[in-house]
């Protein structure tokens, strides 16, 4: 499951130098990223040149009558993607780069509310979730640009708060994901993931609870981590 995540990096330089994004597409710090926002990813032209655009985070295929089924296809999961029928097309043609630089996955906590943690690359650069992207069209002309984040099984480090986790892809398979040319078996050994060893995680407080709320405050630590460093 990836239900939230972050693209907090404090200088867009930094996201620009790492993904060729281009410079018309706008690099906000985003800091509690949820379903149905505008997300920065890489996809590919006709051509195949990578290119920085914002699709809506929620999948919509092509062939949906309405565009609100998005919300229910945040995620799709790899082992099933080739066969859905919702996913499988943008599985063989429309693949995408989701630009981040951490997630959050929540631990249930006995009489209260859970806890949060903010997980990255052990060491904090920014990183692609594998995606899939898909173009709707409405009947007044109206076009939609959607994307959903691919899962796998929950490594060492994450089970412990969830058995699902995004695919972060290594970054010199970012290149052959957005290539349209691989084999399925070729696709599936880019969908590793990322290794219990490159993976770091940390309590964080409860304002990134609030999907409405995007501030820096998500990534702060919990109240009493706060108040224990006051005495």
């Amino acid at each position: 499951m990836c239900g939230r995540y972050t693209l907090a990096a404090p200088d867009p330089a930094q996201v620009r130098a790492r993904f060729p994004i281009g410079e018309a597409v706008e690099v906000r710090r985003r800091y509690n990223v949820a379903p149905g926002d505008d997300v920065l990813a890489l996809t590919t032209d006709r051509e195949g040149t990578p290119r920085g655009e914002l699709l809506r985070w929620g999948l919509v295929p092509s062939w949906a009558k309405q565009p609100d089924t998005g919300l229910k296809m945040i995620n799709a999961r790899i082992e099933t993607v080739a066969d859905r029928p919702a996913f499988r097309r943008a599985f063989e043609r429309y693949r995408c780069l989701i630009l981040a630089d951490g997630f959050y996955e929540w631990r249930p906590l006995a009489g209260g509310p859970k806890q949060a943690f903010h997980i990255t690359r052990a060491d904090g650069e920014p990183f692609a979730f594998a995606g899939l992207w898909s173009i709707w069209h409405g009947d007044d002309g109206h076009t939609l640009r959607t994307c959903t984040i691919l899962t796998t099984a929950a490594g060492p480090a994450i089970a412990a708060l969830h058995d699902r986790m995004p695919v972060i892809l290594a970054p010199d398979a970012e290149a052959a994901w957005l290539d349209p040319s691989p084999s399925p078996a070729r696709l599936r050994e880019l969908l590793v993931g990322l290794s219990p060893h490159d993976t770091a995680l940390r309590a964080v407080g409860p304002a990134v609870n609030d999907a409405r709320y995007d501030g820096p405050e998500c990534l702060a630590p919990p109240l009493e981590a706060r108040q224990e460093a006051l005495f």
